[in-house]
């Protein structure tokens, strides 16, 4: 059965040659065929969308195994490194990532110490909305302005709601003032 190496970088300047090497010090031998490597690809894009890792799905097959050097590699988030490998256990595909001791993943240690780690992250997500919703509340308090500087001045909006009023479309006012109709159409909202 093959093993099959997954690497990714965020940037088009940056290689996965240290990652494919770092497989193959630890003894993973990776046919080139069956190496994979999304460079320039951002970590916030889900395993599954992108380009060699679903080359990858298509090619692996049961029994076999994927070698990744960092858990990071198999997913945006907790949740997309869970259900990578869950969808992958599922199939008989082994999964094995350096970084935790090549551990296999879909064996049951990997598998409670994957639900560990998602618990950590979870919480640490739950943590950062938390702050983000303290730090709101304390600007709000603080009387700061918060969202985007709106694009019309508070004239601009008195003006732009007269000639409403007087009939003039959204589209012509639009034009006028240099913004978007959905902005026209959201002063007139705000407004009723």
């Amino acid at each position: 059965m093959a093993t099959f190496g997954y690497g990714r970088v965020s940037t088009a300047t940056q290689t996965t040659d240290n990652q494919r090497l770092e497989l193959e010090q630890a003894g993973h031998e990776i046919d080139p065929d069956f190496w994979f490597a999304d460079e320039g690809i951002s970590g916030k894009v889900a395993a599954s969308q992108r380009p060699a890792f679903k080359a990858m799905l298509g090619q692996i097959r049961r029994g076999e195994t994927l070698v990744v050097s960092k858990l990071d590699r198999l997913g945006r988030d907790a949740i997309d490194v869970l259900q990578t490998v869950r969808q992958l256990g599922e199939r008989g595909i082994k999964v094995v990532v350096l970084q935790l001791g090549d551990t296999d993943l879909t064996a049951p240690a990997g598998k409670l110490l994957l639900s560990m780690l998602a618990a950590v992250a979870e919480m640490e997500r739950d943590l950062l909305v938390e702050r983000t919703q303290a730090g709101l509340a304390r600007a709000r308090a603080e009387g700061r302005t918060l969202g985007r500087p709106t694009k019309t001045t508070p004239e601009q909006r008195t003006e732009i709601l007269r000639r409403l009023d007087d009939g003039e479309s959204v589209s012509a006012l639009a034009r006028l003032y240099g913004v978007s109709r959905a902005n026209i159409i959201g002063i007139r909202t705000r407004a009723a």
